[in-house]
């Protein structure tokens, strides 16, 4: 893939860019972050990209990361049944804490997703499908929000996915022979 190139040839043309997207449905953003998504990027300016067609916000839309100094290891390929990072967002704007002590005690988790991309190809993320993730534990302090995020596990989700009721699949329901 493109990516794996720019890694074995590291050209200085071409730069992986790292980005996070945060989810929750009670962010609400005002401010620096409006809307239920922070979108950011490991970087000193802005970046722009267009989302992978199997996106759950903003299928294959052009968005906008910020920038901001975020520190993080991407998860390793490994044995690891629930891999982990540690996520460290310095110099957070006072809406990001503001947000991050909103859902601190919600039940529902925050979404991660880690997308790379290439500088001079935005029009998809290089490693699709991306890496998805929730926060597990989040602190915030006046200037910087530290999380620890761990892989989608799999294994805690029903499969189907789909719960078979007569409402979904009405062949189900009793019927007389």
């Amino acid at each position: 893939t493109a990516l794996k190139e720019a890694y074995a040839s590291a050209p200085t043309s071409k730069l992986v860019v790292d980005t996070l997207e945060l989810y929750h449905p009670d962010f609400n953003g005002e401010g620096e972050f409006a809307g239920d998504t922070i979108r950011l990027v490991r970087d000193f300016t802005d970046f722009s990209g267009t989302l992978e067609s199997t996106a759950p916000r903003d299928a294959s839309t052009e968005v906008t990361f910020t920038a901001y100094a975020i520190d993080f290891v991407p998860p390793e390929v490994g044995d690891n049944p629930s891999p982990a990072i540690n996520i460290t967002i310095d110099n957070a704007s006072a809406d990001i804490v503001r947000l991050m002590d909103k859902v601190a005690q919600s039940t529902t988790p925050i979404e991660v997703i880690y997308r790379q991309w290439l500088s001079d190809d935005t029009s998809v993320p290089q490693n699709d499908p991306p890496t998805y993730m929730e926060i597990s534990r989040v602190t915030a302090t006046v200037n910087r929000v530290t999380a620890v995020a761990t892989i989608f596990n799999f294994k805690n989700k029903p499969f189907p996915g789909r719960k078979w009721t007569t409402e979904f699949s009405p062949s189900l329901a009793d019927t007389p022979t």
